[in-house]
């Protein structure tokens, strides 16, 4: 059975890109990245692409009078690659709503959150001004509204008494790392599936425990 042709799209320095392409390198992952496509010339996350033998491309956003432009070669460049699927890493670019009802439930984003909680930028300096206890991160299909798409899945984490919003995001991170990965292989599997305005995800095998923070007793 041919793999489905994943294009990872970036902005900077393809901490989560780095992720799919280690685990799609698995013989038995269920997808293929096949191309990672940049909106900006400088990012980081094209050099490490290279070096994992991933093929690369720019669509550099400034060289577009609007958003509707850019998606269209952005369409192009995706058909070009013979791509099924779209896996946004730190892509920072809103969509056009044509494009992401052309692409639904085909494209996924990560987001440093636990959705439908901080939505949008700086989550960390919000959990934390917030004083939640438990914070996280959400991969959840695209839709036109920002953040907001039906979520695949989500892991979270304690927020400690010390923490900095630069230690409460390198321990989120390493849960994006971990979910990533598992969310495209639940897609690619089609384990994960649209069903409405929500996702519908065949029973896991185990259930781990619950996050209880401070813990209880």
């Amino acid at each position: 059975m041919t793999k489905p042709r994943v294009a990872v799209l970036i902005s900077g320095r393809g901490s989560n890109m780095m992720s799919l392409i280690e685990a799609a390198a698995a013989p038995d992952f269920p997808a293929e990245i096949a191309v990672v496509i940049s909106n900006r010339p400088d990012a980081h996350g094209l050099a490490r692409a290279q070096a994992a033998n991933i093929p690369t491309r720019i669509i550099d956003h400034k060289a577009f009078a609007d958003r509707a432009g850019f998606d269209a070669a952005l369409d192009a460049a995706l058909a070009e690659e013979q791509v099924d699927l779209v896996c946004l890493a730190g892509f920072m670019r809103l969509l056009t709503a044509g494009f992401t009802q052309k692409w639904s439930g085909r494209m996924i984003n990560i987001h440093p959150a636990l959705l439908p909680s901080f939505k949008g930028l700086h989550t960390h300096e919000r959990a934390l001004a917030e004083g939640v206890k438990i914070h996280g991160c959400t991969v959840h299909f695209v839709t036109a509204e920002m953040d907001v798409g039906p979520i695949i899945m989500q892991a979270a984490v304690p927020v400690l008494e010390a923490d900095t919003p630069d230690t409460l995001g390198a321990r989120v991170l390493e849960q994006e790392h971990v979910i990533y990965p598992a969310a495209l292989r639940l897609v690619s599997d089609g384990r994960a599936r649209l069903a409405g305005n929500r996702v519908a995800v065949d029973e896991f095998e185990t259930i781990p425990p619950a996050l209880v923070v401070p813990p209880a007793g």
